[in-house]
């Protein structure tokens, strides 16, 4: 991938499509372009093609159309189940038949088994049952892995497919019942300052553990990747530590100066109780994370 190689970046105009995009553009790279602003229904596959062929991009970025934390997975999980197969089927399948030079999907930390061993390595993908709260959304990343694979053995497209630690950073949405945990809880905790509230209540119970990618991290490791992987293997790309959600609300809570209570709802989920990745691999190859989370924090808020 050159400076001056016309990229394509599909996702729905959230942290990953901003993060990915700014990234580019800040490291010299000359014709990027950005779905989420261009008039174009990536579900639709005749306009999908004919975007293709006005743009005619060499590399694709394909991220989700449609993602979400635990509430809104519950919320939408009709739409994320569709609009992701549907928007990834017409961008993989044009993209292969565009004769684009290579496409990297990016998957989530849910498609692995909800008891799954710690650290979750590549392996242990499709080796049992699935967290039902995500559900819907894990089998449309699923098939994207899988149709990545699939086109690289039957056609030889140069299809891969990475799996990133939970997002967060200044790009990421932080309303309450869309949002993923980390912007969900920066948006709890500043609303709850703002209003002078004596009491935050949060989902679940406060013990499962997640672990955290920050943005410019992400878009590195992607642009990384691009250049340099070429298998059809999936591929972790974490920071490899974790911390509890309630540790991280302690942590959050401090930052925005916020020193009232904090409760858990247990009666709400909790998710899978811990999504730690393996990213030996991605480490081996040469590739480590910057930014630690307390300073990613910092930059957020």
């Amino acid at each position: 991938m050159k400076k001056q190689s016309r990229i394509l970046i599909v996702g729905h105009n959230d942290i990953v499509e901003h993060s990915l995009y700014d990234h580019l553009v800040e490291s010299g790279f000359k014709n990027v372009i950005s779905a989420g602003p261009e008039k174009w229904d990536v579900f639709n596959q005749q306009q999908v093609e004919k975007f293709f062929g006005e743009i005619e991009p060499e590399y694709v970025f394909l991220a989700s159309t449609c993602s979400g934390g635990i509430e809104a997975n519950q919320r939408y999980c009709a739409e994320f189940i569709y609009e992701n197969l549907q928007s990834q089927n017409n961008i993989i399948h044009t993209s292969y038949k565009s004769k684009v030079k290579k496409l990297l999907f990016i998957a989530s930390s849910c498609v692995y088994p909800k008891a799954c061993p710690q650290p979750m390595k590549e392996e242990y993908l499709l080796t049992g049952a699935l967290e039902p709260t995500s559900q819907p959304y894990a089998v449309a990343k699923i098939a994207g892995i899988e149709m990545c694979r699939a086109y690289r053995r039957q056609y030889g497209f140069n299809a891969i497919a990475m799996v990133p630690a939970t997002l967060y950073g200044p790009q990421a949405d932080t309303d309450s019942q869309n949002a993923h945990v980390l912007g969900a809880l920066l948006g709890k905790f500043f609303q709850a300052q703002e209003d002078n509230q004596k009491k935050v209540t949060l989902w679940g119970t406060g013990k499962p553990k997640r672990e955290f990618l920050f943005s410019e991290d992400f878009a590195d490791a992607c642009v990384f990747l691009m250049k340099n992987y070429n298998e059809d293997q999936l591929i972790n790309v974490g920071v490899g530590e974790d911390i509890t959600i309630k540790d991280l609300a302690k942590m959050i809570a401090k930052q925005v100066g916020y020193q009232g209570q904090i409760e858990f709802d247990a009666s709400k989920p909790d998710g899978a109780m811990r999504k730690l990745l393996d990213s030996s691999r991605m480490k081996n190859l040469g590739w480590q994370p910057k930014i630690g989370l307390e300073e990613g924090i910092q930059q957020m808020i």
